[in-house]
């Protein structure tokens, strides 16, 4: 009976653990522009710094996240987008990005 319990205690901590995946709009620009490259007009600059090694951030309500996959948004620089994925602290692990 203990080890049955030990098992339910286990699983249900695992479920606990991965959290569920959440949606968010905003933009994918570059880290160094950051917040104020949030908008259309930035777009042209996004690119630019993009193709010169600049990693890609999401900005979403102003605040800047990391993105763990940069592939995933590489074809989205400049835009408005909503990205489904996890948070985690100040990165999110991209599941899916629409237009």
């Amino acid at each position: 009976m203990k080890k049955l319990v030990v098992v339910f205690v286990v699983v249900c901590a695992l479920f606990a653990m991965s959290a569920p995946a959440a949606e968010w709009k905003g933009w994918i620009v570059d880290a160094k522009c950051g917040a104020k490259g949030a908008k259309a007009e930035h777009a042209a600059c996004a690119e630019k710094c993009a193709k010169g090694g600049a990693a890609l951030v999401f900005v979403s309500d102003g605040k800047v996240l990391k993105v763990s996959d940069q592939a995933k948004i590489q074809g989205h620089v400049g835009h408005e987008v909503t990205i489904t994925g996890k948070l985690d602290g100040d990165t999110i692990s991209v599941d899916s990005v629409k237009m």
